[in-house]
């Protein structure tokens, strides 16, 4: 596992009973340390992209930029990394178009393309100091209709939407970002590398109530890693949806059925 993970492998570790570290207490935080990882999601308006590919292209986005060269110790990202990792992994998606997409390519960070559909994970940093390339941007306004992938392939992490928890597309790129991370901390380095040569691509979908519910590990999260190999993003309620809920699972390959 890369030691860049460490922090939240610690925070998610004893959800799941493992052995952890002390992990940070965010409680009393300051809202000028508030720190996120800008996910930009481009959303052309004469050619929007595919809902699913775009969340499989942010949800990719956001771990190769945790774990870019860039971000291991002694990295030019690392500060940065660290400091975000070392609190709460928050995200902030925002749409671009055109010439505001082109100016944030020259932000450091990663874009991953899935199918046409194109996100860029922007090195996280103070939420206040945002370059203005990334404050200008809308959160909210864009939506993309649903739509239907057809059956996920059985070599890449699968992320499920929770069924029942409608959520905006910039909402739902955040939490499969959240995801991705999760999954990757808790794996083994070999696994890991797979993944890697991967690209870190990932299938999307929405399954039925009764599938959510059956591997839904809210009452045994460590039984729902150690059978399914399935872990849960448990959100904080910052926006759309209340404290608590959780809006994604994470399934690693293997535990497909």
């Amino acid at each position: 596992m890369s030691s860049v993970l460490e922090p939240l492998r610690s925070r998610y570790a004893s959800w799941l009973g493992l052995p952890a570290e002390a992990t940070a207490d965010t409680s009393d935080e300051d809202p000028d340390e508030v720190r996120a990882m800008p996910v930009i999601l481009r959303i052309e308006r004469a050619e929007p992209p595919g809902r699913t590919a775009l969340l499989e292209a942010a949800a990719a986005a956001a771990l190769a930029a945790c774990l870019d060269e860039r971000s291991a110790p002694g990295g030019e990202w690392s500060e940065p990394v660290h400091a975000w990792l070392d609190n709460r992994i928050r995200k902030v998606a925002r749409r671009a178009r055109g010439a505001h997409w082109q100016a944030v390519l020259d932000l450091p960070g990663i874009t991953v393309n899935v199918d046409g559909a194109e996100a860029r994970a922007l090195v996280p940093g103070l939420v206040k100091d945002a370059p203005k390339e990334v404050s200008r941007l809308q959160i909210s306004g864009s939506e993309l209709p649903a739509d239907t992938p057809g059956a996920p392939p059985s070599d890449v992490p699968l992320l499920m939407l929770n069924p029942d928890v409608p959520m905006t597309v910039g909402k739902a790129s955040a939490q499969v970002g959240h995801a991705t991370m999760i999954l990757a901390s808790l794996l083994s380095d070999a696994e890991l590398a797979t993944w890697a040569d991967r690209g870190y691509r990932v299938a999307v979908r929405t399954p039925s109530p009764g599938r959510w519910k059956e591997l839904c590990p809210i009452d045994d999260p460590e039984a729902g890693w150690r059978e399914n190999r399935v872990v849960a993003v448990r959100d904080a309620g910052f926006t759309e949806v209340d404290p608590g809920t959780i809006t994604v699972l994470a399934q690693q390959p293997g535990g497909h059925r």
